[in-house]
């Protein structure tokens, strides 16, 4: 009986999870990767060393663990990453993670550059190339931050969130701690391509792409699909080039 219970728990947390993420996608029609307003100013940066990277642990986590707030302050990822990529516009890039997210910046920054040094990702082109830094100018921050903190980066310049989703907001690529730790239904069992997929989405905002629509059922997504709301037919894909170095889209999404 205790094992039937928590089996009905668990598939009405995903349900509502369902839900709510799909509410979202139909009231908040304006979200995108596109910034309002003036940026607003630099969260706070605590320099804290972040060791080695711990092994990366993908077990599911629970709902109850994920903190829906940090401190509003935010750790830099120590250390300097390899270039990745050889051609193309040079993006140098810094890493932070909120204060009380529960997640180490080392682990974060490692997840980070696997993405970004992937063969089917931005760099398969030779369009784009990348280096991570903790010091000195860098183009692009990719901030790990709680709900709390997503919705008030994101919705004051008029991207809604509601504490939902991750957004860019001009050299930010703000992503979401719940949606990091929790991905959505339709990801079930595929955390680390979920991830893949939302650091890529922010990225591709930032270098100049805007939200595309499923090109037809039964096909791949297009990475700049709106995925965390759900996949309008298409299958998961977490790659801008799943098929070498051909950009996969499809048509543009309405503004």
């Amino acid at each position: 009986m205790a094992r039937n219970t928590r089996q009905i728990v668990v598939a009405v947390s995903v349900v509502l999870v369902g839900l709510v993420l799909a509410g979202s996608a139909y009231a908040l029609g304006r979200t995108s990767g596109e910034p309002l307003n003036a940026m607003p100013s630099a969260p706070p940066v605590e320099e804290v060393p972040a060791g080695e990277p711990p092994a990366e642990e993908l077990t599911p986590v629970s709902p109850k663990a994920v903190p829906s707030a940090g401190s509003g302050a935010f750790t830099t990822a120590s250390g300097q990453g390899p270039r990745f990529g050889t051609r193309g516009r040079y993006v140098r890039y810094v890493v932070q993670v909120e204060v009380g997210s529960g997640v180490e910046p080392a682990a974060f920054a490692a997840a980070v550059d696997e993405t970004l040094s992937h063969a089917l990702g931005w760099t398969a082109a030779g369009r784009w190339s990348f280096q991570r830094f903790s010091t000195g100018p860098t183009e692009l921050t990719i901030l790990l931050a709680s709900a709390v903190t997503t919705q008030r980066l994101c919705d004051s310049q008029g991207l809604l969130t509601r504490g939902e989703t991750s957004c860019r907001v001009g050299r930010n690529a703000v992503i979401n701690l719940k949606r990091w730790q929790l991905a959505v239904p339709w990801y079930s069992g595929k955390l680390r391509e979920y991830q893949h997929m939302v650091v890529n989405h922010e990225v591709g905002h930032f270098i100049g792409f805007g939200h595309v629509l499923c090109p037809g059922n039964g096909q791949l997504a297009p990475v700049m699909q709106r995925q965390t709301y759900g996949m309008q037919g298409c299958t998961t894909n977490s790659w801008p080039y799943p098929r070498g170095t051909e950009l996969w889209s499809g048509p543009p999404a309405p503004k």
